[in-house]
């Protein structure tokens, strides 16, 4: 019933920016908290970034910290990414997900799951 649906993705040059959109429908629960995650060839789903229910909570992996910025807006049953200053390593397909229980860190404490959006970044 829940659906998460990724967008935004695409090729941009170094030090560029794109904003990731994540549409979500079909909620179980009046309030969620969100995270994303990136998962790139050959290796493991990271953490990226996540947010509380109602945005007053945000956290990043330091990797991105001052770059990236999540933000949602419930009424609109949205999350966002804002990613600037990209780099060639975070080249990567983007998942959005709906947080469950456990460690917001861990991608196991999610139990719900976008398609995805492919991130390229180039030199």
């Amino acid at each position: 019933q829940v659906q998460l649906v990724e967008s935004g993705g695409g090729l941009v040059q170094a030090g560029g920016s794109l904003r990731l959109s994540c549409a979500a429908s079909g909620l179980t629960s009046p309030n969620n908290r969100m995270g994303w995650f990136r998962q790139a060839p050959g290796k493991e789903r990271d953490f990226v970034a996540t947010i509380s229910w109602n945005g007053g909570t945000t956290d990043y992996r330091d990797s991105v910290k001052g770059r990236f910025t999540i933000s949602r807006d419930n009424a609109k049953n949205m999350v966002y990414l804002q990613m600037n200053s990209l780099k060639l390593e975070d080249t990567a397909v983007y998942y959005c997900a709906m947080y469950r229980s456990g460690s917001p860190y861990y991608f196991s404490s999610y139990n719900y799951w976008g398609q995805g959006t492919q991130v390229t970044v180039s030199s």
